[in-house]
């Protein structure tokens, strides 16, 4: 049985102190896309009404039974405009939708992590790639992996300046996309300290951190700034060494393959590229939740690797990651809780008593 956690108007006293019995059950309503009844409550405080549907994140949305296969056609390098054609949805609803689950998937993302204990061993990199045009407006992807449960700590991407062989016409295009955009900067090194900060949160009580790179001159540094230079031991690896399964790099390598293959703004050439970058950060929640809470670490494993960190007990469903919203951090209903639980308070049952 629901039971609301505080109430959910931010200027109620309410809201961060809810106390006991808050709130009076105040009848319920009917909606046209669900078979039964949603319960609604009145805060003995400010005397506002809110239900259920108010701590859910298909709130206010008209068809929430296709959220869950959007997620996972999204997640499987599905496009926009093929999902909207097989969801027989307008391209429009699709963007919106996209929009919505990945800014949710965001705050899921951060509000289900928790400290390491033990020991921490992280492997870093970047890619490239590019939002519009390749040869003008180019795009540095820094990420930061949990070497053993593969758990994908990060994911930013950040423009840099255009590179490489310059030609008439190429020199031609910049001209006219700084016209158009500016003078393109470069962001990448802000980009990287700040992935690697969602590192620093989680290993914050550790003794010792392990970092795995390749040789890029600005890696140290930004290493030591993160981590602090008595903990941290970084090792590095010459990138230009074949990408087996020995090579030190193969935790990052394996995973930059699957970000290319599970996201189709990132395979080369595509025409599923993102127009805009905040777009492309938006897949990368997406990429994120799918591979953290539901994809197994590996085919013949059968947890994922938010379970191996112990983040959750289990691997979660389509359903369950897009079932609370998680719009009041830690203290937004965990989503394995039937009851609306928060997640600071949350405690898996260990037994059927339980």
């Amino acid at each position: 049985m629901f039971t609301p956690p505080f109430c959910p108007y931010r200027e109620c006293s309410r809201h961060l102190e809810p106390g006991k019995r808050f709130c009076d059950p105040h009848g319920t309503y009917q909606p046209k896309c669900r078979p039964r009844p949603v319960p609604r409550f009145r805060c003995r405080t400010c005397r506002r009404t809110f239900s259920r549907q108010t701590f859910r994140m298909d709130y206010r949305d008209h068809r929430p039974e296709l959220n869950a296969p959007l997620f996972l056609s999204l997640a499987s390098g599905v496009g926009l405009r093929q999902t909207a054609r097989n969801l027989h949805l307008s391209l429009r609803c699709t963007e919106l939708k996209f929009r919505k689950l990945a800014r949710h998937l965001r705050r899921l993302n951060l509000n289900l992590r928790r400290p390491l204990e033990g020991a921490a061993r992280f492997h870093f990199d970047e890619l490239e790639s590019y939002e519009e045009q390749r040869n003008t407006r180019p795009l540095s992807i820094a990420f930061l992996v949990a070497s053993e449960s593969r758990y994908l700590v990060w994911a930013q991407s950040a423009p840099i300046r255009a590179r490489g062989k310059m030609s008439a016409a190429r020199r031609e295009a910049l001209e006219k996309a700084e016209k158009r955009h500016g003078v393109r900067r470069d962001f990448s090194l802000a980009n990287a300290a700040r992935v690697l900060a969602r590192g620093t949160e989680l290993a914050s009580g550790l003794s010792q951190v392990v970092l795995e790179t390749d040789e890029k001159s600005t890696y140290p540094g930004l290493a030591q700034q993160a981590f602090g230079e008595s903990r941290l031991e970084h090792r590095r690896t010459s990138s230009e060494l074949v990408r087996a399964t020995w090579n030190p790099l193969f935790p990052v390598n394996h995973e930059e393959a699957m970000m290319r293959d599970l996201m189709g703004r990132l395979r080369r050439e595509s025409w599923l590229v993102s127009k805009r970058r905040r777009y492309l950060d938006l897949g990368l929640q997406v990429h994120m939740a799918y591979r953290n809470l539901v994809r197994r670490r590996f085919n013949h494993d059968e947890a994922s690797p938010a379970q191996m960190l112990g983040f959750v007990p289990r691997r979660l469903t389509p359903g369950e990651v897009l079932s609370w919203a998680q719009a009041w951090g830690k203290r937004s209903p965990h989503p394995l809780s039937s009851s609306g639980t928060r997640i600071d308070r949350w405690q898996p049952r260990t037994s059927k008593a339980a």
